[in-house]
């Protein structure tokens, strides 16, 4: 997603902040548009005309959070880049932060983009990874395998079976997937 410019920008960076604030001071149930606009500087309608509802800004918000501040580790090998970005994803989606944000990330997105959105940061993210594998002559499966065998199954687990899942699960099945480099 290409980011606005000039006053665009500036209206999505102030609304943006705002919602990270009250969240933290009064909670995600407590925000209103009213409150929000009031806290961002600009009228609720600007944030109508530009999100729709409320959902829709909360869902912005945190496909924005949900993306990637740098480039993953590197920490000399494919196994030890992935497996330490699988633990650092994990933890960072299972927080109840993460949690929360993956649930407005898909509950606010009327076109279904948001999903593809985040799909597209960790296939960014793996992609690198397997970029500099291939560039230490390390063999490597596909993004796609990546994404199947390591990020599936981790959000299925973190949204769906999150009992007894820890970091040493995002190890394992790091593992599994390049105990194969079938692509």
């Amino acid at each position: 997603m290409v980011r606005p410019g000039g006053r665009s920008a500036r209206v999505q960076a102030s609304v943006h902040a705002a919602v990270r604030e009250l969240a933290a001071e009064v909670g995600r149930d407590a925000m209103t548009v009213p409150l929000i606009a009031q806290r961002a500087g600009v009228t609720p309608s600007t944030i109508y005309r530009r999100w729709g509802d409320l959902q829709e800004l909360l869902s912005d918000v945190a496909v924005e959070r949900l993306r990637p501040d740098s480039v993953p580790t590197d920490h000399g090998d494919l196994r030890s880049d992935l497996a330490a970005w699988a633990e650092q994803f994990f933890d960072e989606m299972s927080s109840p932060t993460g949690r929360a944000y993956i649930r407005d990330a898909l509950l606010g997105d009327p076109d279904g983009g948001n999903p593809a959105r985040c799909s597209a940061y960790a296939a960014e993210q793996i992609g690198v990874m397997l970029t500099r594998a291939a560039e230490r002559d390390e063999e490597a499966p596909a993004v796609e395998t990546v994404i199947d065998g390591v990020v599936a199954p981790l959000m299925y687990r973190i949204l769906f079976r999150p009992h007894g899942l820890d970091a040493g699960y995002a190890r394992r099945i790091v593992a599994a997937v390049l105990g194969s480099t079938d692509s």
